[in-house]
């Protein structure tokens, strides 16, 4: 199972016992902000694209307000934001719709983070399942998820 995935891998940071785990789904920016308590701005949505290379996966975390958009994306990353199949997901990234996550992804999987998420304290990432999310800084996202870079692809919705 994924969670136990991204348990065992934020062991080495010591964070492993902050995810929050909930009986109600936690899939959506809504449900996610209704489990958690928070406005949904403040979850850290985690959305998958194809990368260059076959089987190399891009994944850009925003705030839960935001979307891409689409011609900043094709200028920082130099092609066209494209999303994998569903059932391509859980392949590229570790984890299930849902669930997906910038945690324990594949060597070809490369994490980036969003600047909309900046504006808040603390912001709240799935953690592996569709039931969960852990509490971070924007600070200890990007160390967590081991982030290549902090990027502007993404607008208001």
């Amino acid at each position: 199972m994924a969670i136990e995935k991204v348990r065992e891998y934020l062991k080495q940071y010591g964070r492993e016992k902050d995810i929050r785990e909930f009986d109600a789904s936690s899939a959506t920016v809504e449900l996610a902000a209704e489990a958690v308590g928070v406005e949904p701005a403040r979850i850290a949505k985690t959305l998958s694209f194809c990368g260059r290379e076959e089987g190399s996966c891009i994944l850009v975390v925003t705030a839960g307000d935001r979307k891409v958009d689409n011609s900043k994306f094709k200028h920082f990353f130099g092609m066209k934001a494209k999303m994998p199949k569903g059932e391509e997901v859980e392949a590229l990234t570790g984890h299930a719709i849902g669930g997906v996550c910038p945690f324990a992804n594949p060597p070809r999987t490369k994490v980036y983070l969003d600047e909309s998420m900046k504006r808040f304290q603390t912001v709240f990432p799935a953690a592996g399942s569709a039931h969960s999310a852990i509490e971070l800084t924007c600070q200890e996202l990007f160390q967590l998820s081991e982030a290549v870079e902090w990027v502007d692809v993404c607008k208001e919705i």
